[in-house]
């Protein structure tokens, strides 16, 4: 799963595995996840709020989109 997360310049990301780890399995597994992933611009029209809203880190400043 690192090495999927590196190349689409992730950091910092921690997983748990249940059952096997099967390197094929994980790898589909975390693309699977990764496809049922909300954009900022999606949670915001299901909220019903603003997209700077959504994005706001907790010291006020807005966060920086990332375009899939």
């Amino acid at each position: 799963m690192r090495a999927v997360f590196e190349m689409l310049g992730l950091q910092d990301v921690v997983a748990k595995s249940l059952g096997s780890t099967n390197p094929y399995n994980m790898i589909r597994a975390t693309i699977d996840g990764l496809k049922l992933e909300s954009s900022p611009r999606q949670v915001a029209q299901r909220r019903g709020k603003k997209v700077a809203d959504i994005l706001k880190k907790t010291d006020g400043e807005v966060a920086e989109p990332v375009e899939a």
